[in-house]
């Protein structure tokens, strides 16, 4: 099955062809801001991405974190619609950026790609919609399961216990709705079942 994001992996060479440029950022910079007018697609050569919101008390909300070969921004290209997240760097990142006029054009020559976008975002939507009822899900277990299984399917494999969790259990608590303690409690039950195993702290689903 392909994957959500990392199916979208377009060519440096064809991207830097069509105005793509390399740009980087340092630890913790904004790439780009919730309510920002979405004009780019972005591509990661190398470091890490997460993509996340603030709610009215400052709490923070992972939506997603990304990695090398891995695209994001794309989806609201096609509709005119501001950021609904930020966009942050979780450490050292390089990122080729196309201008959404270049892009559009990129498409047009190479339908193909066109093609492989449209089954992209219809992974997206359909691991999506499962993630959302997951989370309405009065078990803990299913709610985590979901949230892993989601995050799983921006991922280049499909191994068991080979895709590793890159959130904190605060993370994955503010994530699924879930005390802390609950999410403890809950992987200790999850490694137990073998749904998932620990290297470390390190969760591996």
């Amino acid at each position: 099955m392909k994957k959500t994001i990392s199916c979208m992996n377009i060519d440096e060479n064809i991207l830097y062809s069509f105005g793509g440029e390399s740009i980087k950022y340092k630890a913790k910079e904004f790439i780009f801001k919730e309510g920002d007018h979405s004009l780019y697609y972005f591509q990661v050569i190398s470091g890490k991405v997460k993509l996340n919101t603030f709610n009215d008390d400052g709490k923070e909300f992972i939506q997603n974190i990304l990695g090398k070969n891995q695209s994001f921004g794309d989806p609201l290209l096609f509709i005119d619609r501001l950021y609904p997240t930020n966009a942050v760097s979780l450490e050292a990142v390089e990122i080729i950026r196309m201008p959404k006029a270049s892009f559009i054009e990129m498409l047009q020559k190479f339908p193909d790609l066109s093609l492989e976008m449209n089954a992209c975002l219809s992974q997206r939507l359909y691991y999506n919609s499962l993630m959302v009822r997951n989370m309405a899900s009065q078990n803990p277990i299913h709610r985590l399961q979901g949230l892993m299984e989601y995050l799983k399917s921006y991922y280049d494999g499909d191994c068991q216990h080979c895709f590793p969790v890159e959130l904190t259990r605060q993370q994955i608590a503010d994530l699924t709705g879930l005390r802390v303690e609950t999410v403890i409690r809950i992987i200790k039950k999850m490694v137990n079942q073998e749904i998932i195993k620990l290297d470390g702290r390190r969760i591996l689903y």
